[in-house]
């Protein structure tokens, strides 16, 4: 079976994302179409406004067969750890081909970057190093926009594989702060739901039920945490590095109100998702070791699927591919991480014990 994968997050699910799954479908002539998604944390480092569930519930209404969790530690993380967890997912599902989404829509030359030394989680830092190729110092000064580098992040992780990567040309600026026509960003649509804005038009979900919770709600403990640990045991965490513990706790101290805090701790040095993600890991409480001892991703859970997707599946099983189907059958250590991730989730929502429940529940099918 002609499998094509797509990486995606769905924070919320709208008519830009229909557009990619259909283009997918048609750039690769595919029989079956597998999401890799991000869980209930995203990889800027928020909650996701509705919950994975739902977003893979959604996504196979409008046309994918097979969604797979892209575990937390993965979805939470910078570029290109983001795209290696991803990737490694899709090399275990057998997919022939990716399709992503690109601001400039040039795959030769995203990939002729991913060939060169260059990290795109840390472009001044190669630029320092005497990297001086001319579109190093392109994507340093923002020639290219984040899907740009998640598409050089791809490419980078399908260097040892067969996959070939497909770009379609993103119809809307990443960045894009109102909403303007029947697709936009989910950076407009995000800031219009949480103004109380009409997003119908733009967005299939019914959000009307979403919970507005953001990081923001959960200051006063993030607060609380870094101003009553030290900085050794800050240090520990997962993400916690160049001194960051150090510089969160000093504006900590100087600023009680969240904005204040976030506006700032960013630094040329430190981006509001980095910042993001290394507060989502203190309010997990992940040590490096956590993470560093965690087994190789080498297993597949399922959120979603259809009857294509159910049949792919067993294909799957039987060539000896680890499907975690039940929660059970999750290696332990990153079962334990999910459902900390699913009560830090739901500890601010009307019923805390809801995301739980979903959590130990099997995948969803719908036929």
């Amino acid at each position: 079976m002609n499998a094509c994968g797509i990486i995606v997050e769905y924070n919320p699910f709208h008519n830009g994302h229909i557009y990619h799954i259909q283009q997918a479908k048609k750039q690769s002539n595919c029989d079956i179409l597998i999401a890799v998604m991000s869980g209930n944390f995203v990889q800027r480092g928020e909650r996701a406004i509705v919950d994975k569930w739902e977003r893979a519930q959604t996504a196979l209404k409008y046309g994918v067969d097979l969604v797979i969790e892209l575990p937390f530690i993965y979805s939470t993380q910078s570029a290109m750890n983001f795209a290696q967890g991803a990737i490694t997912l899709l090399k275990l599902a057998q997919v022939k081909t990716i399709v992503f989404g690109s601001e400039s829509n040039n795959l030769e030359e995203l990939k002729l970057i991913a060939s060169l030394p260059i990290n795109p989680d840390h472009l001044k830092e190669s630029m320092k190093s005497g990297i001086s190729f001319p579109k190093a110092y392109g994507l340093w000064a923002n020639e290219y926009q984040p899907n740009d580098i998640l598409g050089i992040a791809y490419c980078r992780a399908l260097a040892d594989s067969n996959i070939q990567p497909i770009s379609i040309q993103r119809t809307t600026s990443y960045h894009e702060i109102e909403i303007n026509g029947n697709i936009a960003s989910a950076t407009a649509i995000r800031n219009a739901f949480f103004n109380g804005k009409n997003i119908q038009d733009v967005c299939p979900m019914d959000l009307s039920s979403s919970e507005k919770i953001t990081l923001k709600n959960y200051w006063p403990l993030i607060r609380t945490i870094l101003l009553t640990r030290s900085s050794n045991e800050l240090a520990s965490l997962f993400l916690f590095n160049e001194g960051i513990e150090n510089h969160l706790k000093k504006q900590a101290d100087l600023y009680s109100d969240y904005n204040d805090f976030i506006n700032n701790t960013i630094t040329k040095r430190y981006t509001r998702s980095r910042i993001q993600r290394t507060l989502l890991q203190l309010l997990m409480n992940n040590s490096k070791k956590e993470v560093q001892d965690l087994p190789p991703l080498d297993f597949i859970r399922p959120l979603a699927f259809n009857e294509k997707g159910r049949e792919y599946l067993k294909e799957l099983k039987k060539k000896e591919i680890k499907v975690a189907s039940r929660f059970n059958k999750v290696p332990i250590p990153y079962r334990r991480m999910e459902y900390k991730a699913a009560v830090l989730y739901s500890c601010l929502s009307k019923d805390p014990t809801e995301q739980t429940k979903k959590e130990i529940q099997g995948p969803i099918y719908r036929d």
